[in-house]
């Protein structure tokens, strides 16, 4: 068995390297998708990015995410030294915070059976709370502020809500914004409709889900 097989790995470093496998055979990719299992880990996120991908994923209620115009700056100390390294002007807050008053517009993705597919959505430019941890005043151990991303909520007809990170372009329109997140869900009733015409239901993924268009 080689090497590389033997050792642990979680299911993002293992997503990792098949779309390094897949590049090195002349793969490319428009925007890579994935759920919350795979988008709520920041070393994932962080290594589509650095192979100057596109990506947008699900991410837990609880992400903490900045405001995009956060900046660093150099408490003034009242006793001891003076701080070696900046802090944010600012906490992070949960991304369902972030989008908590912001304006939700409803948008379709597709003609369904019933007529059209239809969600409220939302977004705004933030820092993702992801960078390196550090000590910020007396809330102990924080994430800085790391890469510049689109938060995006969507609002279904049921009341239930669900949130996004992208690092699609600043320019990007809500539509597409949302056409991007509704993309995974083609890819997955696709890949069911295999699953089912093709006598490929004995194959199972785990709870966590990624696509690559």
């Amino acid at each position: 068995m080689p090497e590389i097989w033997r050792k642990a790995r979680t299911k993002p470093e293992m997503a990792l390297e098949e779309i390094d496998r897949l590049t090195a055979v002349g793969v490319r990719f428009g925007t890579v998708l994935a759920d919350a299992g795979y988008g709520l880990s920041a070393p994932f996120r962080q290594g589509l990015s650095a192979r100057k991908l596109l990506w947008t994923v699900g991410i837990p209620r609880h992400q903490k995410v900045y405001p995009i115009d956060v900046s660093l700056i150099f408490p003034v100390a009242g006793h001891g030294r003076p701080r070696k390294n900046p802090i944010p002007d600012t906490l992070s807050i949960p991304a369902e915070t972030m989008l908590a008053d912001a304006s939700w517009t409803s948008l379709s993705w597709r003609i369904g059976t019933k007529g059209p597919l239809e969600a409220a959505f939302a977004a705004t430019r933030i820092r993702v709370a992801d960078g390196e941890p550090q000590r910020i005043l007396v809330k102990g151990q924080q994430h800085m502020p790391g890469e510049e991303a689109w938060l995006i909520g969507e609002l279904r007809s049921s009341g239930e809500r669900k949130y996004y990170l992208s690092n699609l372009p600043g320019d990007t329109e809500l539509k597409t914004l949302a056409a991007s997140i509704k993309a995974r869900w083609v890819c997955e009733q696709a890949h069911q409709q295999m699953k089912e015409e093709l006598g490929l239901d004995h194959i199972e993924g785990g709870k966590g889900s990624t696509d690559m268009r």
